[in-house]
């Protein structure tokens, strides 16, 4: 297993290389520049500005300049942030991501296959045919829908449960206070939970119908020990290729949530740099996502072997 993971790191250095080369080349080709703004400036401290940051050489000598950088692990400053570079900007948005983006997952994960375990334990049943229709709503309904209905239900009006009156943040981290974290996490967990639920549904009826659960049925196991210790197993394998990107997904942040809630995360920072043409700030994070998504699916690929003992890596 070893091997394997030390060859698919190797295979992913060409794939990290393709990706910065078309996100270095798509940035430069996008109509606009970093510096353009409505007021013209002075050619003479246009040309200095764009000297500054190198902008006055050829393409192909700004991208030699950028890779040689990036080997010493130099992303570069951020050319609308003056008094920040890119490692900066990122040392900041990673962890409010992270925080945010595992927080979401681990909820997701809890619920999901919950209810993925209860649907398929309940098949063509009322709750089998409840969970799946929540999670049907939960996947068509957008986060850029489900994050203002619920602030203005918890944040605005605010909602009594309980007699208890429930008011929570609607914007700000404010060092990531559990407050404010309620609801852009829940906001972000609510689509992944609806998938995590039908991927586990639909591979837990499979698991359920099989011979060799069928024989531990048989032996006279009770149902839950039948369903823990054998059906559960093989049903999250599913489960475990799906996490790879998708944990990769929520780690750099939502784009629409951060932007919503006004978080200071990594989605923030690549919308605005988008925005505003920061060639390095859209390549730092674009950098920071391949490489997740490259260790998060070795990872889940070390994992299936770990959880389908026929899965054997050489």
């Amino acid at each position: 297993m070893l091997s394997y993971a030390i060859k698919r790191v190797l295979g992913a250095i060409p794939t990290i290389f393709i990706i910065i080369t078309l996100a270095f080349f798509m940035m430069r080709l996008a109509p606009g520049g970093p510096f353009d703004s409505q007021r013209a400036l002075p050619p003479e401290i246009e040309h200095n500005i764009e000297k500054a940051y190198n902008l006055d050489k050829p393409l192909y000598v700004q991208y030699g300049l950028y890779l040689e950088r990036l080997a010493h692990f130099d992303l570069g400053p951020s050319f609308k942030n003056r008094d920040f570079t890119v490692n900066e900007l990122l040392a900041e948005g990673v962890p409010v991501s992270a925080k945010l983006g595992l927080s979401a997952m681990v909820l997701a994960i809890f619920f999901g296959v919950l209810l993925g375990v209860l649907a398929a334990l309940y098949q063509n049943r009322a709750a089998d045919y409840g969970v799946m229709t929540i999670a049907m709503i939960g996947i068509t309904i957008p986060t850029f829908v489900t994050a203002p209905i619920l602030t203005m239900i918890f944040g605005v009006y605010g909602l009594n449960l309980f007699g208890y009156d429930v008011t929570l943040p609607v914007a700000g981290w404010n060092n990531g206070a559990f407050q404010n974290m309620i609801l852009p996490v829940f906001v972000l967990a609510l689509p992944q939970i609806a998938i995590v639920a039908r991927l586990v549904r639909g591979n837990m009826v499979e698991v359920l119908h099989s011979n060799y659960v069928r024989t531990a049925r048989a032996k006279g196991l009770p149902g839950h020990m039948v369903v823990i210790r054998h059906a559960l197993r093989a049903g999250l394998l599913p489960l475990v290729s799906y996490l790879g990107p998708a944990i990769a997904a929520l780690l750099t942040g939502s784009l629409i949530v951060e932007t919503i809630f006004g978080l200071p995360g990594i989605g923030r920072y690549f919308v605005n740099g988008a925005l505003n043409r920061d060639y390095t700030l859209v390549l730092g994070v674009v950098i920071v996502y391949a490489v997740l998504i490259v260790v998060l699916n070795l990872i889940a690929d070390l994992l299936y072997a770990v959880l389908d003992p026929r899965v054997r890596y050489d």
